[in-house]
């Protein structure tokens, strides 16, 4: 079992520590690290079995799969932002492994059209099945461009003081372009009325979970120049994320505890001074910072008389949650090679409407599925044949409405009924054999299937409805400047993806944000800390400060 952390006991954890993160996703975990790089002492508080949140792997019947990174793009780049912050993090630890040059294949009914690493490449396959929108595939690529370039200016006022972000998220609509606070749709058919172009543009609407006329262009624009230079995946899986920063953490007198469920945060005199954990204990220090979401902080963990204070509930009622999901995590005998198993996702859809066909399928669980995403870890990753001989994952996500479980909600694994597991093994045969429609040769290998559901992302993630991404990333959620890391609540303080956007990387430069915003006027050392960063044995470079 890939398990990472210390397992929480009564007097394992220190009295007192300079800052308490609650949370071990991605971006609680580099919010630590890197005030552990900055001198910091920090406890990770993770109430599941292991550290890591949406980017921990598990092993079953002698097979691994991922549970959220299927790929991280621009990692493939030393000087990209977020290889920087991966590197210093991990101290230059984690490795990346590169995806095949067609890292997304969008199949929409008949059509497959390949997602190609490279501005010049990607636009190519598109124009080869739209030549008669070439005009308008040079004016989205460009379009996007612009918009993601925009995001360090978008995002800026995350990194200042509460005060200072909030004047600054007043001016934002001046700075940037006015696309950022559009819709998908919106912009779309502002280039083109082809809707199956738009249904293949959109194809990776599934890594941030809304449908285009839903979604900001904003969000979605991030989403594809991120991988405009293709996919990457870390060597090892998923799980050597928290395996190589945990390292950071206890190397400035810090810990990751697993099994450390916060009941509560301690307010004292008006300022958040610890936590109570479930077991009653008190841990103190002298800033909290919350990993664990908007929705749960705010909602669950934040004492009342505080929400009370700080109108919590209002401005909870302006956002909502994201998505929630089934995957299938299924596993073959014979390796990807012998397989034939690819590095390329499949992102599968039965018409070009996508609104329509959630709509239809939300409405009748027996439609057809709306969204399905087939991703091959074992594939992706240099190091399985080795670790894994002769064996092959696959994986199989769908949308699924967290109202389809709630009845179940409570219950507990296995003992969830007939009616459950029927439910289940019906949904589990249809991904199957949508599967099996895409790679035929799987159908007489697999030796292992099982289906999560949405309760299976509220119990492991304490996510009530079950989302995966956090927050949803409409536009109205981006005009909510409240949605700061630092709280008005003295001494406590957001990450993660509610303070940025969705996915590893919105998260990862949520953790990165969060530490400049508690440095306040020192802020700019976490961005000297990512500059001067070397490989242990490298030379600064002769220009560095």
């Amino acid at each position: 079992m890939k398990r990472t952390g210390r397992r929480y006991r009564t007097g394992r954890a220190e009295a007192r520590y300079d800052v308490i993160v609650i949370g071990s996703g991605i971006g609680g975990l580099c919010n630590a690290a890197l005030l552990s790089k900055l001198g910091k002492k920090v406890c990770v508080l993770e109430q599941h079995y292991t550290a890591g949140g949406f980017t921990h792997s598990y092993e079953r019947e002698g097979f691994e799969w991922d549970v959220g990174v299927h790929y991280i793009g621009e990692v493939h780049k030393p000087q990209a932002m977020l290889r920087r912050i991966f590197d210093v993090i991990s101290d230059g630890q984690l490795q990346w492994a590169p995806m095949d040059a067609v890292y997304d294949r969008i199949i929409i009914g008949k059509r497959s059209v390949d997602f190609v690493a490279g501005r010049a490449e990607l636009a190519a396959s598109w124009k080869s099945h739209f030549p008669e929108e070439a005009e308008a595939i040079d004016a989205y690529i460009a379009l996007v461009d612009k918009v993601a370039r925009s995001a360090q200016r978008f995002y800026a006022g995350q990194a200042m003081p509460r005060l200072a972000g909030r004047a600054y998220h007043a001016l934002r609509p001046l700075l940037v372009p006015k696309e950022c606070f559009q819709t998908v749709r919106q912009v779309l058919e502002g280039l083109t009325k082809n809707q199956e172009l738009i249904g293949v543009l959109t194809g990776q609407w599934g890594d941030y979970g809304m449908v285009p006329a839903e979604a900001s262009f904003m969000m979605h624009a991030s989403v594809v120049k991120h991988y405009f230079g293709g996919g990457s995946y870390p060597v090892g899986g998923s799980w050597r994320m928290a395996d190589t920063i945990i390292p950071v953490i206890r190397a400035g007198g810090g810990e990751v505890f697993t099994y450390a469920k916060v009941r509560h945060i301690l307010i004292e005199n008006g300022r958040a001074t610890g936590v109570v954990m479930a077991n009653g204990d008190k841990l103190h220090a002298d800033a909290v910072v919350s990993a664990a979401g908007a929705r749960i902080t705010f909602d669950q963990l934040l004492p009342e008389a505080e929400r009370k204070r700080f109108g919590y509930a209002g401005k909870m009622s302006k956002v909502k949650p994201s998505g929630a999901h089934l995957c299938l995590y299924a596993g073959f005998r014979g390796s990807a090679a012998e397989l034939g198993i690819p590095r390329t996702n499949l992102w599968i859809y039965p018409t070009p409407d996508h609104e329509g066909n959630v709509a239809r399928f939300s409405a009748d669980p027996d439609a057809p599925f709306p969204l399905l995403y087939i991703s091959f870890p074992s594939a992706k990753d240099p190091e399985w044949d080795a670790n894994y001989p002769h064996k092959s994952t696959v994986e199989v996500l769908t949308l699924a409405p967290w109202e389809w479980f709630s009845q179940w909600e409570g219950t507990v694994w296995k003992q969830r009924g007939e009616d459950y597991e029927a439910m289940k093994a019906k949904f589990q045969q249809r991904l199957l054999d949508a599967l099996y429609e895409q790679l035929p040769q799987l159908k007489d290998a697999l030796v292992y299937a099982e289906l999560s559901t949405p309760l299976s992302t509220a119990f492991f993630q304490m996510n009530d409805q079950g989302e995966i991404y956090g927050l949803d990333h409409d536009v109205q959620r981006f005009k909510q400047d409240w949605l700061h890391p630092v709280t008005p609540v003295k001494g406590l303080y957001l990450t993660g993806q509610d303070v940025v956007s969705a996915g590893v990387g919105g998260a990862l430069v949520g953790g990165m944000m969060t530490t400049s915003a508690m440095l306040g006027k020192d802020a700019m050392k976490v961005m000297r800390l990512l500059k001067e960063w070397r490989p242990a044995g490298q030379a600064p470079e002769k220009n560095s400060p």
